[in-house]
């Protein structure tokens, strides 16, 4: 099952959306600019084979809830995001998607 559903994060909306897959979840919060995801996310792929396209994105690890993604210390980010937006391994999701509002 795919549940896509509007989210808030202090007054900004965002597109929450989870992915049912046998034995885990697919997690991924999004909008215009970037997203953070669950651990399934490869971001040394994006940061170095796809470096050209400049993607904002973040994963945490070990979250099963959207909440959880929330409030999960980042534990990995692209150049580009560290770039231009100022993101940081350990700061939480809601952090980084303020900084991309």
């Amino acid at each position: 099952m795919i549940t896509i559903n509007p989210l808030e994060v202090n007054g900004i909306m965002f597109t929450a959306i989870k992915v049912e897959l046998p034995k885990t979840n697919l997690l991924m919060i999004t909008n215009e600019i970037g997203y953070i995801m669950c651990g399934a996310l490869d971001v040394d792929l994006l940061s170095e084979k796809l470096k050209d396209r400049q993607v904002i994105a973040a994963r945490a690890v070990g979250v099963r809830t959207i909440e959880d993604l929330l409030e999960a210390p980042l534990e990995k980010v692209t150049e580009a995001s560290k770039e231009q937006f100022g993101w940081k391994v350990g700061m939480s999701g809601k952090e980084a998607l303020k900084r991309i509002a």
